[in-house]
């Protein structure tokens, strides 16, 4: 038997057999025929079939849905849409009726709870202001409104009314009750400041003081909220998240205040310390505040009437020329000097316009002021330990520089006898200058060394004096000039600087009775007794009375050959007496040899540059003395 498969395979090739007959086979790259159209014809109906059935049962689902819809949505005609809110109370499927049977509860027993910024409560009964349920109508008008088959979309969406005219108060009655709160008594609420900026603080300057709040409410605005919350029948309300209060107008953030302590505090954060020595003067914000104003406009004015007044104080401390000097002689007494302009003065005006500055640009520092004129030393004695010390009683001078002995010698000063005597008093050396001719009326005398330090009045080389010391000077003096033999001139010349003191005083009982005539007994520190030459006076060069100042050169002295020798014999006059233009001068006013300089160069007398700056006339000529 065949087996099926063979069976199945057999019948297959004869099934093709008896159906084409004896054509041939088919290439295999013709398709055949479908051998189930028939089938698939019956297919595509059926589909419709089910398809239309399954249409007819989703139309039937939407009509049955949407009537279910409309039915549901008749219900909203009588009844609030879901999510609707009416004066604070949930209205959401509740009828007009019942809405207002709500309300008609909640008035009943109605209490508002007011909670304050102090955190105390105050209460407003419904009953004290007359409230009491009012209908108008709006309920009703409101559901009219609702349209039922809107429903399904107007459901998610939250809707709120406000209806003032479902209850109603009395209004004059909620003012009274109102005026009858606590928090409403002026005499126990507190008004709002305003951030401020606070008075100076020591060691802290100007700070911002924060806003005030205060408590003081606003009663527009209160009664505002007030009347919001009782239509809505809120049971309580707290008063701080409401905003009702009083606001202070400037608060702690605001940038102009900020702007305006940083103003103030530039001004009372400058430090300037003042160096006087060892001794300094501090001015810092303790003082400038008291300087400090408001411009009326948030700004800050400065006193400059104050800052003035604080550098004269200090020129009042701390200035020292024209003022007494105590001086220890080298007598081993000490006296007192009167008069004279030597010390340190301040340059009020600059200072002031210096300090201004530094308060307007908020700069600290430490400084000197500028001064006018300076002197040796701020602590203790001004003139320090280098000065020309001039006893013009004994007639004699000591020049001091560190504190050592230079050079001493008898000296002649002014006249006494025609009133042309040397005044006292601690002043500053002018300037120096080789080489200069004093001229007056009526002479002309040259000089190898002119040392002014008052005015015209100044030390100088003598070469025409033989004797110096004692009491020359009553009868025969200089118009007021310190006359030195050449070799101390030289040598106060070569150490000496514009600036340095000059001492001059009066100490009783050192008066000499008699003269010098060796210059070289004047005793600088650095001479030695083995460099004294005697033979090298020349008794040729001797001159009479008459010769010419002018004729005698001083500038041939070197500083370094101060020799007894100089002193030259020759040249003693036997009445000690000057050319005829040094003892008759015009007017006692006028200085003779040694008067006041007519150029007397960039350092004019009260102002003079720094210890150890040369200062020199623009002339070699001296003339006109103004003493």
């Amino acid at each position: 038997m065949e087996s099926r498969k063979e069976y199945e395979e057999n019948g297959r090739v004869r099934g093709r057999s008896r159906r084409r007959g004896s054509q041939p086979p088919v290439p295999k790259t013709t398709p055949e025929p479908p051998v189930q159209e028939d089938a698939g014809t019956e297919g595509k109906y059926g589909g419709k079939r089910i398809a239309l059935i399954a249409g007819c049962l989703a139309a039937g689902i939407t009509v049955a849905a949407g009537i279910a819809y409309v039915f549901l949505g008749q219900q909203y005609r009588s009844v609030f849409f879901p999510k609707t809110m009416i004066n604070g109370m949930d209205a959401s499927g509740k009828s007009a009726d019942e809405v207002k049977a709500m309300i008609a509860a909640q008035i009943e027993g109605y209490t508002l709870t007011l909670e304050t910024r102090q955190q105390t409560e105050e209460m407003i009964a419904g009953s004290a202001i007359g409230l009491h349920p009012e209908y108008d109508g709006t309920l009703e008008q409101l559901l009219d409104a609702q349209q039922p088959l809107r429903w399904g979309i107007d459901a998610m969406q939250e809707k709120e009314y406000t209806i003032e005219t479902m209850m109603a108060y009395d209004h004059e009655k909620l003012d009274a009750a109102v005026d009858q709160l606590a928090c409403m008594d002026s005499q126990q609420v507190q008004s709002p400041e305003d951030a401020a900026l606070s008075d100076y603080i020591e060691g802290v300057g100007y700070q911002i003081i924060p806003e005030e709040q205060g408590t003081l409410l606003n009663r527009e605005r209160l009664m505002e909220k007030l009347e919001e919350a009782i239509l809505n029948l809120e049971d309580r309300l707290v008063l701080e998240e409401l905003d009702v209060y009083e606001k202070p107008a400037v608060t702690s953030e605001d940038p102009e205040l900020h702007a305006r302590a940083e103003e103030w505090n530039r001004y009372a954060g400058v430090r300037i310390v003042y160096k006087f020595g060892s001794k300094q003067e501090v001015l810092d914000g303790s003082t400038i505040h008291t300087w400090l104003s408001d411009d009326g406009q948030g700004g800050v004015l400065l006193d400059e009437a104050q800052v003035t007044q604080y550098v004269k104080d200090l020129a009042r401390d701390y200035n020292t020329a024209y003022q007494p000097k105590t001086l220890k002689t080298s007598y081993g007494k000490e006296v007192k000097i009167s008069g004279g302009n030597y010390g340190w003065r301040i340059n009020q005006s600059a200072e002031t316009a210096a300090l201004l500055e530094l308060l307007h640009s908020g700069e600290s520092q430490e400084r000197e002021p500028v001064y006018s004129q300076t002197a040796a030393s701020h602590d203790g004695p001004d003139y320090g330990d280098t000065y020309v010390e001039i006893n013009l009683t004994a007639q004699h001078l000591y020049f001091y520089k560190n504190g050592k002995l230079v050079v001493e010698s008898d000296f002649v000063s002014g006249n006494e006898s025609k009133g042309w005597s040397t005044p006292a008093g601690a002043y500053p050396l002018t300037y120096k200058q080789r080489n200069a001719t004093l001229r007056g009326e009526n002479y002309e005398t040259p000089v190898s060394y002119w040392m002014p330090f008052n005015g015209g009045i100044g030390m100088h080389d003598a070469s025409w004096r033989s004797s110096f010391g004692g009491t020359i000077y009553k009868t025969n003096g200089s118009h007021g000039c310190i006359n030195l033999p050449p070799a101390v001139a030289a040598k106060i010349y070569e150490n000496i600087s514009a600036g340095m003191p000059v001492l001059c005083y009066h100490l009783d009982g050192t008066q000499k009775g008699s003269t010098s005539t060796k210059p070289a007994e004047t005793k600088p520190a650095e001479t030695k007794p083995a460099e004294t030459k005697p033979a090298e006076t020349k008794p040729a060069e001797t001159k009479p009375a008459e010769t010419k100042p002018a004729e005698t050169k001083p500038a041939e002295t070197k500083p370094a050959e101060t020799k007894p020798a100089e002193t030259k014999p020759a040249e003693t006059s036997p009445t000690e007496t000057k050319p005829a233009a040094e003892i008759k001068p015009a007017q006692p006013s006028v200085e003779g040899p040694g008067g006041v300089s007519a150029q007397p160069g960039p350092t004019q007398s009260g102002a003079y540059g720094p210890a150890g700056q040369e200062t020199r006339a623009s002339s070699g000529v001296v003339s006109a003395p103004g003493q």
